[in-house]
Order: C-alpha cells, then sequence, then structure tokens
C-alpha cells in the first residue's frame, strides 16, 4: 500500500513556528475511468479499454467525488481538515464545446455536492483539482496526452484565456465559501516529448488563472503549480530545451490579495514518483533549496502530494518530511 493519498500541508514560508495547518487526504476518483490500454500497460496493469471510452464517463460507476462516509470517519475520528478534490477538465467543460465558462451543468452539480459536504457539513476545507497536467482535449493516457494549455503551435490547443474563462467562472460560483482553495492544476510537466511545457507558458497560464480568479471576486488561497511535476526537489534545476526552473520564472508571479502558494509534491523513493516500496530520497534536503528561495522571495508552498508506501524502512522518512514541514512554516 503506498500513502499517495495521504498528505500534510504546511505553508512553508520565512519563520519556524512547528505548526501544521492543514491535514488532508487527496481524493482521487473525478479523474477516474479515462485512461486507454496503452497508459495501463506503461504501469504494468492488464486492460481492455479503448481511445474514448470514458468520456463523458457515468458517475458513481466510471467515476465518483467522494464518499461521504468516509469523510466523515476522516474528520470525525481522524480529525482531518482539508481535502483535495480531483476533477477533469473535458467532463466539467465538453470537448464539444471547449474550455471555459460552458459547464457540463449537470457533472458541476455533483462536484459542487461533494465539496459543500466536505465544508459546509463537515467544517473542513476542499482544493479544487483539475488534474489534467495543464492539458486539454484527451486525458486517455494521461500525463502524455492532451493539447497543451495555451500552446500557440497547436491549433487543438485550448488558449490561456480559455483556461483563465475557465477559472473565472468556477470562482464566482464558489466565491462566498471561505473553506474553498484553488487549485490550478495537477502536476505541470517537461519530460514527456514532444508534449513540453516551457516554465514561462507556465506562469503565463497560472497569471492569467489568478487575474481571473481575483476579477470574479474570490479572494481564497489559490496554489500555483510549478515545472516537472511540481516537484519540490526540482523546484530549482533547469530542464532541457527551452524550460528553465520554476525558481528562474515563477517569482514574477502576482497577486492582488497576496494570497497564493506554490503547490508542491515530494515523493521520498528513488524517482520521486511514489511507485516504490523503498524510501531513499531525504524529503529535508530535497526541500531545502526551494525553502531558501521561498525565504529569499517571500513566497509560501504547500505540500498537497507526498508519500511513501507502509514499509518500516519508509516511516522515518515520512515522520522527518513531516516534522520538516512543520518547523518551516
Amino acid at each position: 500500500m503506498f500513502f499517495k493519498d495521504i498528505f500534510a500541508a504546511a505553508l512553508l514560508a520565512t519563520q519556524a513556528t512547528a505548526t501544521i495547518y492543514y491535514a488532508g487526504v487527496a481524493e482521487s476518483s473525478g479523474e477516474f475511468g479515462v485512461y486507454t490500454h496503452g497508459l495501463l500497460i506503461w504501469v504494468g496493469v492488464g486492460a481492455t479499454k479503448t481511445l474514448g471510452t470514458g468520456l463523458p464517463g457515468t458517475f458513481g460507476v466510471d467515476y465518483k467525488f467522494i464518499n461521504e462516509s468516509a469523510i466523515d470517519v476522516y474528520v470525525d475520528q481522524n480529525h482531518i481538515n482539508l481535502f483535495r478534490v480531483a476533477f477533469l477538465l473535458e467532463r466539467m467543460c465538453p470537448v464539444a464545446t471547449g474550455l471555459g465558462a460552458s459547464f457540463n451543468e449537470t457533472h458541476y452539480d455533483f462536484f459542487a455536492d461533494a465539496i459543500n459536504y466536505i465544508t459546509t457539513t463537515k467544517g473542513a476545507y476542499a482544493i479544487l483539482d483539475p488534474h489534467n497536467y495543464m492539458r486539454y482535449n484527451d486525458p486517455s493516457q494521461q500525463p502524455s496526452t492532451g493539447s497543451i494549455i495555451g500552446d500557440t503551435t497547436d491549433s487543438k490547443a485550448a488558449t490561456t484565456a480559455q483556461f483563465a474563462e475557465f477559472w473565472g467562472e468556477l470562482a464566482g460560483r464558489l466565491k462566498d465559501n471561505e473553506k474553498v482553495i484553488f487549485g490550478l492544476n495537477n502536476e505541470v510537466l517537461i519530460q514527456m516529448q514532444p508534449h513540453d511545457m516551457d516554465t514561462n507558458l507556465i506562469l503565463a497560464n497560472d497569471q492569467a488563472a489568478i487575474n481571473a480568479i481575483r476579477a470574479a471576486g474570490a479572494n481564497q488561497l489559490i496554489i500555483a503549480p510549478g515545472n516537472g511535476y511540481t516537484g519540490g526537489h526540482s523546484w530549482t534545476q533547469n530542464y532541457t530545451g527551452n524550460s528553465p526552473a520554476s525558481s528562474a520564472v515563477l517569482g514574477n508571479l502576482t497577486d492582488p490579495v497576496n494570497n497564493t502558494a506554490f503547490d508542491i509534491h515530494e515523493y521520498l523513493d528513488s524517482d520521486f514518483s511514489g511507485s516504490h516500496a523503498n524510501c531513499s530520497q531525504s524529503g529535508p534536503t530535497n526541500l531545502a533549496p526551494l525553502t531558501a528561495w521561498l525565504k529569499t522571495t517571500g513566497f509560501k508552498a504547500m505540500i498537497t502530494e507526498f508519500g511513501g508506501s507502509n514499509s518500516t524502512g519508509c516511516a522515518g522518512y515520512i515522520a522527518g518530511l513531516v516534522n520538516y514541514m512543520a518547523q518551516n512554516e
């Protein structure tokens, strides 16, 4: 069993006060039901699904956002106060109409019901998580399929303006829910040729979304991704081609209400994927350059994914990372 669905989140900043503000669970399944045979072979699982199946999918059969009884246990017994709720842009904004302000209202209602249960019924926080790797139009083999949002060389790609329009619409609907956190997109990456994304394009997309959210009157916390799966260990590293380090570009991000943090993922196995039984990466060591950058620039970060396996050897690594977060609030 891997703890890829468990996370603790501290806003890493400039002072050490030994506080964890958010302890949470990543509620995966809203993005389920669209993967093809090709991707499943890639991760070592046999399957027979073919391209094109899974969209839009049947709610409660192919995908679901939360299990309410599980939320009850997490909040009431385990004192969890934050849930990251994944969804697909292609289900919220069908490909036939395109990314933007035109939603599948039935799908949105299912999503809103989940968010309201978490935030209103249980009093916890909810991160809205478009689980799309900054791509749109084909999630069949995430993260390598779909057009890069804002790619002006791809005639099929949704534009940065469309991405902003989507976020303005969603934020406007939820602007009065103070328990909502806007997660702009899951795990942007540059490694999948020919699907590379320039870090400057990530900045443009992040900035456009922030501007639209604030223009909609929503002042809640925003968490913005960087490049390379938004990994903390690689935040200050340059990438191949025309993709500078996240630290070299994303310091230019602005927020008129100063309530944006960077979204960080950090796994403790050999390749930072969270897919191996053994832990070998030191979270504190690997996060030190990011933490130094945050202190220099005055930004904050939230670790929304981290973990290792339930092997005995991983326990100390996980504890070390949690303690590091608490000490660097």
